[in-house]
This record gives structure tokens, sequence and C-alpha cells, in this order.
């Protein structure tokens, strides 16, 4: 596989990958679940350079996972606003988020808590069947080929 190809290769997780796949990118999404939507909040928030942070702003609006819309006419000034399309990352952040607060914490215990709006209770995400509704941990999972599968690839 070829990192510039990622987004043709017949399996998901590589054309997510190569869309979300680096840290930067991964990052500007936090902050956008955060409600950051400027170009100077980014950079602030991040400390990233400017050069950077245009990149992956661009190639997010380029595959629909965010929106560019202007708020400032002089200068021309842009908001980025998360689409459906980027607002159904969010499992994927929050399942990241839970396994460095399971895996990568220290003494002082979580650094952000997230409460349910619904209930308003403090929650851990977690995945579950969409038909049965059941918890879903890796060992009770089996993976069949589906109809979008190269049947080259092993």
């Amino acid at each position: 596989m070829k990192w510039d190809t990622l987004d043709e290769e017949p399996c998901s997780l590589s054309r997510t990958v190569a869309v979300v796949g680096d840290r930067w990118t991964l990052l500007i999404l936090r902050e956008c679940f955060l409600r950051v939507r400027r170009f100077e909040g980014f950079q602030s928030s991040l400390q990233i350079t400017r050069h950077l942070l245009s990149e992956r702003l661009k190639k997010l609006v380029r595959f629909g996972i965010l929106r560019r819309v202007p708020y400032s006419e002089a200068p021309k000034r842009y908001e980025y606003i998360l689409t459906q399309k980027g607002l159904d990352l969010y499992p994927i952040i929050m399942a990241m988020v839970h396994w460095g607060d399971t895996h990568m914490g220290d003494e002082r215990g979580r650094p952000m808590l997230h409460e349910h709006k619904t209930c308003g209770k403090l929650f851990d995400p977690v995945m579950v069947c969409s038909e049965c509704g059941e918890v879903l941990h890796a060992k009770q999972v089996h993976v069949h080929a589906g109809p979008g599968r190269n049947e080259a690839v092993g």
C-alpha cells in the first residue's frame, strides 16, 4: 500500500486513514467537536504552523468533512463547520478519547469529562450492536467479506 493512494484501497479503514489518519487532522477534529470554528482558534489551541493548518483544513473541506462559511467580508475570513460526514466521525473520536483515558491517563485522572445532555450523567463511550443493543467486544465479532471487497486482496 502507498500512503497517497490509501483512499483507493478496497478497505474502509484504509480509506478513512487516508482522510483523518495523521495527528494534526485528528487534533483539528477534536477542536471542531470542542466548538472551535476559526483559523485563529485552531492555531492558538494547537500551536500548529499556519501552513500546516491551512493544508489540513483544505483537505477536510475537500473530503466533505468540514465546510467553509464566511463570517467576515473585509478581510474575507471563514469558519470551518462540521458537515454531517464530519459529525459522523464523533464515535471514532470518542473511542480514541476513551482509549486514552483508560490506557494513557495518569494520577490526575481524565483531562475532560463528557456529560450526556439528555440524562445529565457523565458517561463512557461504548460501542453496541445496532441489532440487539449489546455491548461489543472484539472477540465477539466475526468479519465477513462484503460486496465491495476486491478478491485479489488477502
